[in-house]
């Protein structure tokens, strides 16, 4: 007997129970020839019954009369209004500004104009659409807007 032989046995174990499982149950319930819907007979399904076509047409959306185009208007959720983005604000008479120089970072500015340079996510936040999509990443002339 090899060292291996062991497994070979406890494969041929579980595979003679799992056929004498199978005769049992088959022993127990005789197999009955099933349609695509029968479920065995024991469950029948709502969409073979006589009045089927009238349930699933009472259940449908009412259709638009012939000719009658439905407009939809976008809501906050939908997609379409997604897509139109929303016009930049033109910064007011009491939004402060900041002009990027050589060598400067969000932090650093934020450091120097806010007092705090833990509030780079804020005015990275607010001038998004100037920086980019990587806020490690600003330019010299980038003009900042700076919360109040």
């Amino acid at each position: 007997m090899g060292i291996f032989d062991f497994l070979k046995s406890d494969k041929k174990r579980r595979e003679e129970a799992a056929e004498k499982a199978k005769e049992q149950v088959e022993q127990q319930a005789p197999v009955r020839p099933t349609g695509p819907n029968d479920m065995g007979g024991k469950y029948t399904d709502a969409a073979s019954g006589p009045r089927a076509a009238e349930r699933m047409a009472a259940a449908a959306p009412p259709k638009p009369a012939p000719g009658h185009v439905q407009h939809k208007t976008p809501t906050p959720g939908s997609a379409a209004h997604k897509a139109v983005p929303a016009a930049p604000k033109p910064p007011s008479e009491a939004q402060r500004t900041y002009i990027v120089k050589a060598g400067d970072s969000l932090s650093a500015i934020a450091r120097r104009e806010l007092g705090n340079e833990g509030r780079w996510r804020e005015l990275y936040a607010m001038n998004k659409s100037v920086v980019g999509p990587n806020p490690d990443l600003i330019r010299p002339g980038m003009v900042l807007m700076l919360p109040n």
